[in-house]
């Protein structure tokens, strides 16, 4: 499933092309989304300029004159940006059309999102999908102190494991399933820790590191996770650079004791016991 930074290489990837270009068409191919796509979504964005791509935890959003265009690619789904002559392929579900070039989406499992928010509706992070999404891990409310801060806060009286508390995207979003590894690994904290026993120190650790492992996660083109490609079709190497993530039996880059694996609610999780000591 496409994470912040796949989310994020997408925005950067497509942003260029787009930005400040006009609609000139649009075509739903298959509009049973997660949620259907407005079925008059060809009247509503033809004509309208693009003036900027941004990102919520995994939303996209497309600031147009009247409002935003929101698309989440959900389990498989991937946006590119191609020629409007170029034919389309089985599973391509939404098409933008933007004079001579098409903005895509290809989703094989129809999980993703493709939905609009009038400006008349009000301010777009009150959307209901995006309002109780936690801190960005970018954003200056993470910074620093700050992000310990926001850790230390939500973590209070949390029977849950931290490795959970993460993926819940409350306290700060973005957080994947690979990435808490990495972070928890990078922390030093084991990942079945109550979160509500993490102290200040630690806080600080996790903070710093998920912001670390994100940027990498971002440079290196995401992850490679079934078929995630990025806007011009490739694939992400992070998991190449993985410390822990699907290394089971291999041994810690850091110490060489051999990595371990866990389940926790339904998702496999990997430390190394000796540097993440519980």
């Amino acid at each position: 499933m496409p994470e912040l930074p796949e989310v994020e290489v997408t925005r950067l990837g497509i942003q260029p092309h787009l930005e400040g270009q006009q609609v000139t068409d649009a075509h739903i191919i298959d509009g049973r989304l997660r949620w259907p796509v407005p079925s008059n979504l060809r009247t509503i964005l033809a004509g309208q300029t693009l003036h900027r791509i941004e990102r919520r935890g995994k939303y996209l959003l497309f600031q147009m004159d009247t409002g935003h265009l929101l698309i989440h690619l959900g389990m498989t789904g991937v946006l590119r940006v191609l020629p409007v002559q170029e034919p389309l392929k089985p599973h391509d579900r939404v098409v933008v059309v933007f004079g001579k070039r098409s903005l895509r989406l290809h989703d094989p499992r129809k999980f993703g999102a493709v939905l609009w928010h009038a400006s008349k509706r009000g301010s777009i992070e009150d959307h209901p999908l995006l309002l109780k999404l936690g801190t960005e891990p970018f954003s200056t409310d993470f910074a620093g102190d700050l992000g310990a801060a926001v850790l230390y806060r939500c973590s209070r009286g949390r029977s849950v494991a931290v490795k959970s508390f993460l993926l819940a995207g409350q306290a700060v979003v973005g957080v994947g399933n690979i990435y808490c590894s990495e972070s928890l690994f990078e922390a030093g904290i084991h990942p079945a820790k109550p979160a509500g026993k993490l102290t200040k120190p630690q806080c600080a650790r996790l903070a710093t590191a998920v912001r670390m492992v994100l940027k990498k996660a971002i440079a290196a083109g995401g992850s490679t996770l079934r078929d995630f490609v990025d806007s011009e079709g490739k694939q992400g190497y992070f998991t190449m650079q993985s410390k822990v993530y699907d290394r089971r039996g291999e041994p810690c880059r850091v110490c060489k004791t051999p990595i371990r694996q866990i389940v926790q609610g339904q998702r496999s999780t990997y430390f190394c016991p000796a540097c993440q000591k519980r």
